[in-house]
């Protein structure tokens, strides 16, 4: 069984690999998924433990299972990370397991080539602008990704409700090359522009949808619950909609608020990356047009994502 810790993930999945390893996965079947297990452990500050379980298989072929805790005690108690994650990728013939996977590496890299392949279909090929909502631990990589596909992109604004860590990570993609400046204001920056990607906690929306230039896309990838939410309903009615999965519009604030309201019914979703990918539908018709894609996961890019990560892994092993 092999251990394919942080820095190997990290170097077998390239942006310009992986993109074009998920394009190609989403010309084919899903594979089969059943429901996640969510484990809690209440405690008295409310604030419960909670562990996740998220498989995916394709018969004959592969399977994986994604294990994820979330204990928000940890900083303070221990000084370690809240969220942690390893993933199990087994073989699909013998049901050997045949690694052990950094869970939290594969995670920033699978989100964000996620968030990059709808872009690379969606977003204007001519995008200028990148603003970069919310300075967490994923940013970086979102904005990585996002260039990776459009290299046409000059100017990168990171917009975080608290300075300071907007301030740390333009600083860090400065260092790296890339073009980064802070944006002070939200709404300010909204209207320059051409790709807004989105990786906030927010539970109210952030994003106001008539700031929207004309051709802009959105990249939500913060919503992960139906608590949560980041763009407004003007968001909603002037874009053409997608989603990365169907699924995703039966979890996330995005849709189930907006459904509730009437704004909207799952007709108005025009389609997933399933169909973008294999051409079953149109994605953008024209130059002014704002599309969204709400980026929600699943364990079907884990599995993925963690089966191309065993296929370079093979690969570089053995020399080829």
């Amino acid at each position: 069984m092999q251990m394919i810790d942080a820095a190997r993930v990290h170097q077998l999945l390239g942006y310009e690999g992986l993109v074009e390893a998920l394009r190609k996965a989403h010309l084919g079947e899903m594979p089969k998924m059943s429901d996640r297990h969510i484990y809690e452990e209440a405690h008295a500050d409310g604030r419960p433990d909670i562990f996740i379980l998220l498989p995916a298989w394709e018969p004959e072929e592969g399977m994986l299972v994604k294990l994820v805790t979330s204990f928000p005690r940890n900083k303070e108690r221990h000084g370690i990370s809240t969220v942690n994650s390893i993933y199990a990728f087994i073989n699909g013939e013998t049901g050997v397991t045949e690694a052990i996977i950094d869970g939290e590496a594969v995670i920033f890299r699978k989100t964000s080539a996620d968030s990059a392949l709808g872009a690379s279909i969606l977003a204007r090929k001519d995008a200028k602008t990148l603003l970069m909502v919310g300075a967490g631990g994923l940013a970086p990589y979102l904005v990585r990704a996002h260039m990776s596909v459009r290299p046409g992109i000059e100017r990168v604004l990171i917009w975080n409700r608290s300075p300071l860590p907007a301030e740390r990570l333009t600083a860090q993609l400065r260092n790296e090359g890339i073009p980064a400046v802070v944006a002070p204001d939200l709404d300010t920056a909204i209207p320059q522009a051409d790709i807004l990607s989105s990786a906030t906690m927010a539970e109210e929306p952030i994003i106001k949808g008539r700031l929207l230039k004309p051709g802009a896309h959105v990249d939500l990838v913060g919503s992960f619950t139906p608590e949560m939410r980041e763009a407004d309903d003007d968001v909603i009615r002037r874009s053409a909609i997608f989603v990365d999965h169907r699924q995703t519009t039966e979890r996330s604030g995005e849709f189930t608020r907006p459904y509730a309201a009437g704004l909207i019914t799952p007709s108005d979703v025009r389609g997933d990356l399933f169909a973008l990918c294999q051409g079953r539908i149109p994605g953008r018709t024209s130059a002014d047009e704002i599309t969204m894609m709400k980026n929600g996961g699943g364990s079907h890019i884990d599995y993925f994502v963690a089966k191309y990560v065993m296929e370079q892994h093979k690969r570089t092993m053995s020399g080829a």
